[in-house]
């Protein structure tokens, strides 16, 4: 009997700095080239969702994650235009706060106003949801 076809598994990650700025990667490649999105990506064969919240954060941002909590999962058919997906977010306590852009990120900010920044996937209601939390 072969595998079921089944959403592929992903990660996002939510960094929240002091001042309530959320870590954000410019996409370098499509979907969404050139827009923001959270850090995170594809969870590897043998590998935890934890660690590769952990191992995108660190290959995006240069951030090491101190503690993850979850924030939600996030399976809409539609969120990703690549095909289904189902992410697994968390809301990131980093060990430091310098990021620097790397691997598929064209470059990292801290953004504290959303208003009228294209945000790539449903990575807004992931950032809303996470806000929520730690209010």
């Amino acid at each position: 009997m072969s595998p079921p076809k089944t959403p592929l598994l992903t990660v996002d990650c939510v960094v929240v700095d002091p001042a309530r700025g959320v870590l954000m990667v410019r996409r370098k490649n499509p979907p969404f080239k050139g827009e923001y999105a959270l850090p995170g990506g594809f969870v590897e064969i043998g590998e935890t969702v934890e660690d590769a919240a952990k191992r995108e954060l660190m290959e995006e941002t240069s951030i090491n994650a101190k503690t993850l909590s979850l924030v939600g999962v996030y399976s809409k058919p539609d969120r990703d235009p690549r095909g289904h997906t189902c992410s697994i977010a968390f809301l990131v306590r980093a060990e430091n706060q310098e990021a620097k852009a790397g691997d598929d990120a064209e470059a990292v900010a801290w953004i504290k106003n959303f208003d009228g920044i294209e945000i790539a996937f449903d990575h807004r209601k992931i950032i809303t949801d996470a806000l929520n939390l730690i209010r």
